[in-house]
């Protein structure tokens, strides 16, 4: 079976969106131990803080809710490219992406529509614009979903429903980009130990760690997929069970009883 270290071998560059923290940091990490000869450009506010010896990262700084932004940085990222590694294939990871949890549209409408130019405008401009370049040379595209793409989510509606669109949006990318040389992998995590839950607006712990994978292993499954050239995963145990019955159930049905469960963390709200 090929391993994550195979996945990453005809590879010459990768870029990642939001690489300063959480899935999208550990993508370059591990990335990086498992091929130290990839050069890495991440997308994000931030710049990564992450020492590791010989590391090839650039940092391009953009706020990828502002579609101004990625039009200036997609033209600086090609010619870096050109210059710095101008052949080989290049991996996309659009991890960037946050969420929101209370009734709708709290805490504020600004913030519900920050998240959706984020967690879909941005992403699939982005694709967009560096499709030309990874069809030329070949590559893949992973999207970060999340196992809220399976079901309707109360409480946390905005970012459900932007999750079941790049679900969906990478299946049938991955279908249309047949015979091109690139291919799409929808990879779908649940709760995560990230600073997810404190941006959503939650307290620290919110979720049991039981019930948490860590940043490391959800890489590893997308990694391990991708190798397999699968279109979509699932990580962890849990979560596929989690997603098989909540895909099984009708729609409704899943909605009152998600609603049911999300409605408890209103007590490990954030007072803002």
């Amino acid at each position: 079976m090929p391993s994550p270290r195979d996945a990453l071998q005809t590879f010459s560059a990768v870029i990642v969106t939001g690489g300063s923290s959480g899935i999208g940091k550990s993508f370059i990490e591990l990335g990086a131990k498992l091929n130290p000869g990839l050069q890495f450009c991440n997308l994000s506010r931030r710049v990564p803080d992450i020492k590791i010896s010989g590391l090839r990262l650039n940092h391009f700084p953009c706020d990828l809710s502002r579609a101004a932004d990625i039009e200036r940085v997609v033209p600086e990222l090609l010619a870096f490219l050109a210059q710095a590694v101008p052949a080989g294939r290049v991996l996309l990871i659009n991890n960037s992406g946050f969420g929101s949890y209370g009734r709708f549209p709290e805490p504020d409408l600004g913030h519900q529509l920050e998240m959706l130019d984020v967690n879909i405008r941005g992403l699939v401009q982005l694709t967009g614009q560096l499709l030309p370049l990874l069809q030329a040379r070949g590559g893949a595209i992973i999207n970060v979903a999340s196992t809220a793409a399976f079901q309707p989510t109360a409480y946390m509606a905005a970012y459900g429903a932007s999750k079941a669109f790049v679900l969906h949006w990478s299946l049938a990318l991955n279908e249309e980009l047949q015979g091109s040389g690139v291919r799409a992998l929808a990879v779908c995590p649940g709760p995560t130990a990230t600073e997810f839950f404190r941006r959503a607006g939650l307290q620290s712990g919110s979720v049991a760690d039981s019930l948490s994978m860590s940043v490391e292993s959800v890489v590893l499954a997308s990694l391990q997929a991708l190798a397999a050239g699968r279109s979509q995963v699932v990580t962890g145990w849990k979560n596929r069970v989690m997603v098989f019955f909540s895909s099984k159930l009708p729609k409704p049905f899943v909605a009152r009883m998600g609603a049911l469960v999300l409605a408890r963390f209103r007590l490990k709200q954030v007072r803002r």
